[in-house]
């Protein structure tokens, strides 16, 4: 029993702890229990795995600036729709208006190369789709017509006159001086060039078909030989991709049907640069 009290006693005092015992009585009483008090601390102790500190997370990236999106119109959307014709994503126009269509041709472009498909054109679409393709030319971004029609020829100011330039690749419908109609037309390829000059219609037909290329040439106004003002449904489907044989082609069969019914034998055609 005093081994055993001795050692609760330097334990208790290597605890900081006070021990308080009652002395046995003369009487032969054994002791009372031992009580050992362990004194209060001042502070809590320190946890032993406390949690990190929340840290403030970084805002988030500001979205790209659009450029362009739905009801937008001009040349920059020519360039946008001619650009993604090349990478085969819009096979109409260009046409210089953020349509459907360009929006559709949009959305699919960002979703094929992991960018949020919202179809308006931001500023890190449109560095990605001009990385993947070439500066589109002057009838790229007019392929199917809509181009600004040159100064008439001198030649077009007096009289009635299909004023047509090479230049603009567009038909002026002309009554002493004041332009009634423009429209873009085509012309002939290389080995078969629409000649230039002064010229008078000599022959109209409505329903004509080629008996050289058995083709149709609807609304053909007949100037020079076999070439003819008419409408073409290649020059519609196709537009610049394509060439006649000699003829002035029109695509807009509203337009050429207007034409038609406007323009006499012995009006004048002046075909110039």
């Amino acid at each position: 029993m005093g081994r055993s009290f001795a050692a609760l006693l330097v334990l208790a005092l290597a605890c900081g702890c006070t021990v308080q015992t009652a002395d046995k009585d003369g009487d032969g009483k054994r002791r009372l229990p031992v009580r050992i008090e362990v004194p209060k601390r001042s502070t809590p102790p320190p946890e032993d795995d406390p949690k990190p500190s929340a840290t403030p997370s970084a805002p988030a990236a500001a979205p790209a600036a659009v450029l362009w999106s739905r009801g937008d119109s001009g040349r920059d959307v020519r360039e946008l729709q001619a650009r993604l014709r090349q990478v085969a994503w819009l096979y109409d126009g260009p046409t210089g208006s953020y349509d459907d269509l360009t929006e559709r041709a949009v959305k699919g472009f960002q979703g094929k190369r992991g960018l949020p498909r919202t179809g308006k054109t931001d500023t890190v679409t449109w560095k990605r789709l001009k990385n993947m393709t070439h500066e589109p030319g002057k009838w790229e971004l007019y392929l199917m017509g809509g181009q600004p029609a040159d100064a008439p020829d001198a030649r077009c100011l007096t009289g009635r006159v299909l004023c047509i330039s090479k230049t603009s690749r567009t038909l002026r419908w002309m009554i002493d001086g004041r332009t009634v109609t423009t429209v873009p037309v085509r012309f002939g390829s290389v080995g078969t060039p629409t000649r230039e000059g002064v010229f008078s219609v000599y022959w109209k037909s409505r329903h004509h078909v080629s008996t050289l290329y058995d083709s149709p040439m609807p609304y053909a106004m007949f100037f020079s030989g076999g070439q003819a003002v008419h409408y073409s449904a290649d020059f519609a489907a196709h537009g610049y991709a394509g060439a006649s044989h000699g003829c002035v082609n029109v695509r807009d069969e509203a337009a050429i049907a207007g034409l038609f019914a406007q323009v006499r034998n012995g009006d004048k055609v002046v075909v110039h640069w």
